[in-house]
C-alpha cells in the first residue's frame, strides 16, 4: 500500500515541477517573441543590424536592445535562457515514465487496439520520440528547409500522421499524450541541438575577435519560430488526457489534432503580427481558429456515446472488453460492489444526471473493465475514499475492505 501512496505523491510532485518549468519556459518564449516583434530602429544601431524596444513593468522602465548577429564586444555578463526548456522536457519525460509507462496497463495500453506488454509499450513510446525528432531534423536540414511555408505544411502533415500511428498502437489517452510529447521533444531538441550550439559558436567567434557567421542566427530563428507556433497545440494535448471527450474515440484523434494545431498556430500568428504593428492585426485568424475549435467540439461530441445520443445519431457498436496478459477477473462480490456503486457514472452511457461521458473515460460496468482499472479503484476507493464523490452512492466501509482484500490478493 505504501508504494501506491508513493506513486500518487510522486505523480503530483512531478506534475507540479512540470507546470512550474513550463510556465517559466513559455513565459520567456512569449516575452522574447513579443520583444522581437516590437523592436524599433535606434539611432546608434545601424539599420538592419538590430533594434530597440522600451518596456514598463513593476514601476520601472526597461530599455531592450537586440543585435541581429552579435554586439561588437562580448558583454561581461550574459544570461542564457535554456534551462526552462531543458527542465520542462526532463520533468515531462519523467512524468510520462511515472504515469504512462509505470502504470501502462491503466493509461497507455488498450488491448482492444494492440496487445502490448508494459516494457514493449514503453519502448515504443520512447523510440517514437527519438525517431520523431530525427525525422523532423532531417526535414529542416533538407532542401525543404529553405522554404518555410512548405516545411510548415509538411511538418503539420507529419505530426497528424504521427497521431494516427499512435492511435493505432496505444489507448486514445496514450495517443494524445505521445503526440504532445513528440511535439514537446521537437521543441526542446531545437533548443539543445540547434539554438544553443549556434549561440555558442557566435560567442566563440566574438571572443576570438572574429566576425560571427549569420547562418547560425538564421537557423536558430527558424527553429524558434516553429517552437512559437506549436506551443499552444502542445498545451492542449497535454491537458487533453484529463478530458475523456477528446479521446473517447481514437479514430477521430488525427482530425482533432489537425484542428487544434490549426487553431493554436493561428492564434499565435495573430499575436505575432499584432505585436509588430497593431494596425495590421489579422483578425481573420480568430475567425478561422474559432471555427476550427467549434468543428473539433462537434467531432468530439459526435464520436462519444453520450454525444451521439444527444445528437440523435446511431449508437456505435460497443467494443468487446479485453484483459491484458496475466490479469484475472474479479470475484462476483467485487463486481457487484463496483457496478452497484460506480457504474451509474462509469458506463458507456452514464445514468447519473448531467453526465454524457464517463469521468476520465474510465468504464467500470463489467468484470473485464474492473480488472483493467484495479489500480485506479485502489487509489480512489480504498486509499483515499475520493470515490464515489461525497460517497453519493453509499459505499460502506465493509465494501471498501472487500475491495482492499481483493486488490491485496492480486497485488494490484
Amino acid at each position: 500500500m505504501l508504494s501506491a501512496y508513493l506513486m500518487e505523491w510522486g505523480s503530483m510532485m512531478l506534475r507540479w515541477l512540470h507546470v512550474i518549468t513550463a510556465i517559466a519556459w513559455i513565459g520567456s518564449s512569449f516575452f522574447f517573441i513579443h520583444l522581437d516583434a516590437s523592436l524599433r530602429p535606434a539611432p546608434d544601431i545601424p539599420a538592419g543590424t538590430g533594434g530597440r524596444a522600451w518596456q514598463v513593468h513593476g514601476g520601472g522602465f526597461y530599455e531592450m536592445r537586440k543585435y541581429m548577429v552579435a554586439p561588437a564586444v562580448m558583454p561581461a555578463e550574459l544570461t542564457w535562457h535554456k534551462w526552462q526548456s531543458y527542465w520542462t522536457w526532463i520533468s515531462g519525460f519523467f512524468l510520462l515514465v511515472w504515469v504512462y509507462y509505470a502504470q501502462s496497463e491503466l493509461y497507455l495500453i488498450d488491448p482492444a487496439v494492440m496487445q502490448l506488454s508494459p516494457v514493449v509499450a514503453g519502448a515504443i513510446g520512447i523510440a517514437a520520440l527519438v525517431v520523431g525528432w530525427l525525422i523532423y531534423d532531417l526535414l529542416c536540414k533538407s532542401p525543404l528547409g529553405k522554404h518555410d511555408v512548405w516545411l510548415g505544411l509538411v511538418g503539420f502533415g507529419y505530426v497528424v500522421a504521427a497521431s494516427w500511428a499512435f492511435a493505432n498502437v496505444f489507448s486514445g489517452r496514450g495517443a494524445l499524450i505521445h503526440t504532445g510529447a513528440l511535439m514537446a521533444t521537437i521543441m526542446t531538441a531545437n533548443v539543445f541541438f540547434n539554438i544553443m550550439p549556434g549561440q555558442r559558436k557566435v560567442i566563440a567567434a566574438l571572443t576570438a575577435g572574429e566576425k560571427p557567421d549569420p547562418k547560425y542566427g538564421k537557423a536558430a530563428k527558424q527553429r524558434s519560430t516553429h517552437n512559437n507556433y506549436i506551443t499552444l497545440p502542445v498545451l492542449f494535448l497535454m491537458l487533453s488526457n484529463h478530458y475523456p471527450v477528446t479521446y473517447a474515440n481514437a479514430t477521430v484523434i488525427p482530425l482533432l489534432v489537425a484542428l487544434v494545431i490549426v487553431a493554436g498556430a493561428l492564434i499565435r500568428h495573430f499575436f505575432n503580427v499584432r505585436h509588430a504593428d497593431h494596425a495590421k492585426s489579422p483578425w481573420w485568424c480568430w475567425a478561422v481558429a474559432i471555427l476550427a475549435l467549434w468543428f473539433a467540439f462537434w467531432v468530439a461530441m459526435s464520436s462519444s456515446p453520450g454525444g451521439r445520443e444527444q445528437l440523435g445519431l446511431k449508437p456505435r457498436e460497443p467494443g468487446v472488453p479485453m484483459l491484458l496478459a496475466g490479469m484475472t477477473l474479479p470475484p462476483a462480490e467485487v463486481t457487484n460492489i463496483v457496478t452497484g456503486r460506480c457504474a451509474m457514472c462509469h458506463a458507456p452511457e452514464p445514468s447519473w444526471p448531467g453526465l454524457q461521458i464517463a469521468p476520465k473515460g474510465v468504464l467500470l460496468d463489467g468484470p473485464e473493465q474492473i480488472a483493467l482499472h484495479a489500480r485506479a479503484i485502489r487509489t480512489q476507493a480504498v486509499m483515499t475514499h475520493a470515490m464515489p464523490p461525497n460517497n453519493l452512492s453509499g459505499m460502506t466501509p465493509g465494501e471498501r475492505r472487500i475491495l482492499a482484500a481483493w486488490l491485496a490478493e492480486n497485488r494490484r
